[in-house]
């Protein structure tokens, strides 16, 4: 096993009726796992049980009700058992009222233990949107949930990471005929800054950034809208004067296969299916999403709840697994330039 300072990842339990609990019960029964991050599940034992029931895995875990003060011992998981669901209540591949809220909790738990310094990062198997909606009408996404619980008041944006290649985007969960009218060049120079600084974080020297046009073959000039001209290549002249190594705006339908092929590690798009198609594409199965801006990193599998191969124990764990190790590997990272700034004789 790994040294004893391993970061310890909160891992919430997401969506009940689909694919979620065998997905965590697989994962934590993973050793490679293991011997990068200590993990804290968060959820209802119960509902974990059966989901290991049907992934076919005995993983160990030591339960332990919430608010305790836990030590992980080397290779040993705990589960904070919060008791708030009985799995009878649940039909398989429904969204329910029930269902988003125990996946709420759930996450706001984990939320709350990173936020608190307990954790530091956050992980969660897929949510359900209606259900979250059904037991939190107001709910948009993960990133304003978060931030209300966080507290965050700074931008904070999702990134969709496939292996070695990253895609961030300017607008996300908004009406396509509302994306013109929120892209600014304020808007777009600080999209880039925050993928420069993510993907730092991540381990990216000096990470390479193509920045993809809004209309057909990037506005061709102007025939097919002035918003490239105008504004998403000064906000990309802003960047680089800043010193990151940005580059476009390129034709949206031939930025991804340049970006596969090694020329970009990312690719920022304007909004939110324009990369998402592409990414899901290339890689649906083992997609991560990151939640990045916020004080710790928050990621989750890019896949959905896949109501469709609920219960049948076939769910890949693929994605789940990248996700919990990007996180890892992001949160040692930070310990690291956290302890270099401490030390003594240490430069600002």
């Amino acid at each position: 096993m790994s040294a004893p300072n391993r970061p310890i990842i909160a891992l919430a339990m997401g969506d009940p009726a689909g694919i979620s609990p065998e997905l965590t019960a697989k994962l934590v029964a993973l050793d490679d796992v293991r011997s990068k991050a200590r993990l804290v599940v968060i959820g209802d034992r119960r509902v974990f049980d059966e989901g290991a029931r049907v992934a076919a895995v005995k993983p160990e875990l030591k339960t332990v009700p919430p608010g305790t003060n836990f030590a992980i011992e080397d290779g040993e998981t705990l589960f904070v058992d919060l008791a708030h669901l009985d799995p009878a209540q649940i039909e398989r591949a429904v969204a329910s009222e029930a269902g988003g809220v125990f996946a709420l909790e759930n996450y706001r738990h984990a939320l709350i233990l990173a936020r608190d310094g307990k954790a530091d990062a956050v992980c969660f198997t897929p949510f359900n949107k209606r259900a979250m909606r059904l037991a939190r009408p107001v709910y948009d996404d993960e990133i304003a949930f978060s931030a209300v619980v966080v507290g965050l008041t700074t931008p904070a944006s999702e990134f969709n990471v496939l292996e070695k290649l990253w895609n961030a985007r300017v607008t996300s969960h908004i009406a396509l005929r509302e994306v013109a009218s929120r892209l600014s060049i304020e808007r777009i120079h600080r999209a880039l800054k925050l993928t420069d600084q993510c993907m730092r974080g991540a381990g990216l020297a000096r990470p390479r950034i193509a920045v993809a046009g809004l209309n057909p073959h990037a506005g061709d000039g102007g025939n097919f809208g002035t918003e490239e001209i105008d504004i998403i290549a000064p906000a990309v002249a802003a960047g680089q004067r800043d010193g990151i190594a940005a580059q476009g705006p390129f034709p949206a339908d031939t930025v991804f296969v340049r970006a596969r092929d090694g020329a970009f590690d990312a690719v920022l798009t304007m909004y939110h299916d324009q990369g998402q198609i592409a990414m899901k594409l290339l890689g649906f199965d083992r997609g991560v999403t990151l939640l990045g801006g916020f004080p710790f990193p928050i990621c989750t599998p890019a896949h959905g709840t896949a109501y469709d191969i609920a219960g049948r124990g076939i769910a890949s764990v693929g994605a789940t697994k990248a996700a919990v190790l990007l996180a890892a590997e992001m949160a040692s990272r930070a310990a690291g330039s956290r302890s270099q700034a401490a030390a003594p004789g240490a430069t600002a």
